[in-house]
């Protein structure tokens, strides 16, 4: 499968206290904004920023609180020019970010309240809609489905889809995220599934498809000989890995928290394709 020009990378800037991968180092709005400045350097397309954690282990975050701290740092890096995505699935910080011109909405609960859905409809942004096994809130150590994961996302987005164009919603404002990690449930197996089946998600829909498995446990227990997650720090290598197999299976969009080694993988492949589109099939018998 050729690589896909187009992909796009989601540059995480986490402006919480809990953060599973960094929690609290870029709280402070100059601490933020320098990261995030790292960040569009790097390659980051968009700059995502989250005002909550939503690991499982993760305190209740209010949306007063979360909205406090997106204006610590919004004008700023609104100011880098990159377009801007807000992670929350709570309403009223939503409502704050479409007031600001955010550019994305990204939420992990798929936007259930219906009360937003009118909004939603005469947003000019861009949606992205997370399934997740957790019928609301953050993720939790729950138990993944039994069988096959692949029927119950798609009668997830089944059922979004539908209930989105009954609202108005624009399809082509949406992109989908199956979820992974703890999203799925306590199971390694099944984000593994999902990874690797990521083709089958757009193919169902046509719609774009956003991925995420930058610094995740199941990846740092796969790279561990005792099944026991790596550090968080010495995950990089892993997390590579994972998003070159997105990339294989030509997803438009992949979150990170480490854009370089992605960008450099994107070109990198983007420069194989060209040369092996130029050399036809004559390279292949060079010795």
């Amino acid at each position: 499968m050729t690589a896909s020009a187009a992909t796009q990378i989601f540059g995480i800037v986490n402006i919480t206290t809990d953060s599973f991968s960094d929690g609290g180092l870029y709280l402070k709005p100059e601490a933020a904004l320098s990261h995030a400045r790292d960040l569009v350097s790097q390659g980051a397309h968009v700059l995502d920023v989250g005002p909550a954690s939503s690991h499982p282990d993760a305190g209740d975050v209010s949306p007063d609180t979360e909205i406090a701290r997106l204006e610590t740092v919004w004008d700023d890096l609104k100011a880098l020019g990159a377009p801007l995505s807000v992670d929350s699935f709570q309403p009223q910080t939503q409502r704050w970010a479409i007031a600001q011109g955010a550019n994305w909405l990204n939420d992990i609960n798929g936007f259930q309240d219906p009360s937003l859905y009118d909004e939603l409809a005469d947003y000019r942004g861009r949606l992205v809609v997370m399934h997740a096994v957790q019928a609301k809130g953050i993720a939790t150590r729950t138990a993944s489905p039994e069988g096959d994961i692949w029927p119950i996302i798609f009668r997830f987005f089944e059922q979004k889809l539908e209930a989105f164009e009954r609202a108005g919603i624009a399809r082509d404002k949406l992109v989908l995220d199956p979820g992974m990690g703890f999203f799925l449930g306590n199971r390694a197996a099944t984000s593994l599934a999902v990874l690797a089946g990521l083709h089958r998600l757009k193919r169902e829909f046509e719609v774009p498809v956003l991925v995420c498995v930058s610094r995740k446990s199941f990846l740092r227990a796969l790279a561990s000989p005792n099944d026991t997650p790596i550090a968080v720090e010495q995950s990089g290598s892993i997390s590579l890995a994972g998003e070159i197999m997105a990339l294989e299976q030509q997803v438009d969009f992949i979150r990170t928290h480490a854009p370089a080694p992605l960008a450099q993988a994107i070109r990198l492949r983007a420069a194989i394709s060209n040369a092996g589109g130029k050399a036809g099939g004559k390279a292949g018998g060079e010795k």
